[in-house]
């Protein structure tokens, strides 16, 4: 889908306005107004409803999240299915749990679990409209200038955003508050006014109600200044980020999706911080303070060779293992004592949310038959000193060199690795390599066993996935 500027005048809401920006996605399948019963957002569910009259092949239809916090939000709810039903837009609710985890503020949680709930009902080819302003906008600005952020916080909030399998449009956001409010007045809209927006222990609250009053009385377009900080900064962020891929390309591991020291100090700082960054946003992580990503270059890329550095912060880590840089979910103490008996034919379930185990009957390298069979099988883990010998190789290699040597696989992954006896003999590490005597004739049919990580919590993220996907681990 592409997005392209628009010139239309943005003083006041509008249909022909909310047409040109739709049309941009003249594509989409459906259309989803994010309700909150709010001013704001009652504004664009009306601007829709008249557009929807005036053109055909317009879907409309508006989602309202019920969060559970507020003494009234049964009524809210109630009061959004009424102004739907008026405006002939078909109405669906969501409930959530937004209690907030450790560490995260009860705004934060709302956000994260409203969004998660919409974007379950998103498709590829749907637009979600939410109705963030103008002000809006000069608010996020403000806020991320005052936490220090770089030009990602400075741009504040994009017009057009992927989300989900579909899009998210604000059609509003470069129109000031005061102009939805005369429109709302205008067409005698009625609305819902959240007493929490008073709260000024609120950040955001704070520089709503004390702050960007008093610049607007100094500056009267304070609010359309900072906008159009943030569309500036929107273009120099382009540049920025294609120079961070290309950073980032030139460094990351084409295989294990490390990040290479030696390519890495090539870079001065700054650049250093780009690649730093693109890696973590890659990757799925949230961008952790700059000091953070500083304490990787100073602790863990300059650390001498003999050092094992780590960098942790909430929701990841960075360590280094021969030369190169691995990202991580947070690591969680795993014990390695158990020894798990297993039938050999029921998917084997993992304690400590470390995978599952299932063997198959199939065509190629593997297990005998005659070995898997009548054998009594077992899962462990390493306690040290394991060997195994490879099939067609002389001698018996001591297991932790195997991981170093073929694979380069760091300590710290080492012991999350299943292995597989047969009768108290070490016969196979799955996804990588089947032991004398147990390996069969590989033309002939033996049992693969495959180690699976799919729909399992972080603390398996941070096993390599390369290693499920090379066709040629099992030797």
């Amino acid at each position: 889908m592409s997005r392209r500027p628009h010139s239309l005048d943005v003083n006041r809401p509008s249909t022909a306005r909310l047409a040109a920006l739709l049309q941009q996605h003249a594509e989409a399948s459906r259309y989803w107004i994010a309700y909150s019963g709010g001013m704001d957002s009652h504004v664009l569910l009306h601007l829709c409803a008249q557009l929807e009259l005036r053109q055909t092949g317009l879907e409309f239809s508006a989602v309202h999240v019920n969060h559970g916090l507020q003494p009234d939000a049964n009524v809210w709810s109630a009061h959004c299915a009424d102004v739907c039903r008026t405006l002939a837009i078909p109405f669906t609710l969501l409930r959530v749990d937004a209690s907030p985890e450790p560490g995260q503020s009860r705004e934060e949680a709302a956000r994260n679990a409203r969004y998660q709930a919409i974007r379950s009902l998103m498709s590829p080819r749907a637009v979600l409209l939410t109705a963030q302003h103008q002000d809006d906008q000069a608010e996020t600005v403000l806020l991320q200038l005052l936490r220090g952020a770089g030009l990602s916080g400075l741009a504040g909030m994009p017009q057009w955003a992927e989300f989900g399998p579909g899009w998210l449009l604000r059609p509003l956001l470069d129109v000031p508050r005061s102009a939805l409010y005369r429109y709302a007045v205008e067409h005698g809209l009625h609305w819902i006014e959240d007493l929490s927006n008073q709260d000024t222990s609120y950040d955001r609250n704070f520089l709503r109600q004390q702050v960007l009053p008093l610049l607007q009385q100094r500056w009267p377009g304070a609010s359309g200044t900072l906008s159009r900080s943030a569309r500036h900064c929107v273009e120099a962020l382009r540049l920025v980020n294609g120079r961070a891929e290309d950073l980032l390309r030139s460094a990351r591991h084409p295989v294990r999706d490390t990040l290479r020291i030696s390519q890495l100090t090539l870079f001065d700082e700054a650049g250093q911080r780009l690649a730093l960054r693109e890696w973590l946003r890659s990757s799925g992580y949230r961008m952790p303070p700059a000091r953070t990503l500083q304490r990787v270059i100073d602790e863990v890329m300059r650390a001498r060779p003999d050092r094992a550095p780590r960098v942790r912060w909430r929701e990841g880590e960075i360590r280094r293992y021969r030369g190169e840089l691995y990202l991580s979910r947070p690591s969680v103490p795993f014990d390695r004592s158990p020894i798990i008996a297993w039938n050999g034919e029921t998917p084997l379930q993992l304690p400590a949310h470390n995978g599952v185990l299932s063997a198959a009957e199939e065509q190629g390298a593997g297990i005998a038959l005659k070995f898997w069979q009548p054998g009594r099988i077992s899962v462990r883990y390493r306690q040290g000193g394991e060997q195994g010998r490879l099939p067609g190789r002389a001698g018996s290699r001591c297991l932790k060199k195997l991981f170093q040597e073929i694979h380069s696989v760091p300590p710290w992954r080492r012991e999350r690795f299943p292995l597989i006896h047969i009768d108290g003999q070490l016969a196979m590490v799955p996804n990588l390599w089947v032991f004398e005597p147990f390996a069969g004739a590989p033309d002939a049919r033996n049992i693969k066993v495959h180690w699976c990580f799919a729909g399992l919590g972080s603390a398996c993220l941070d096993l390599p996935s390369a290693f499920l996907q090379n066709e040629n681990v099992l030797k």
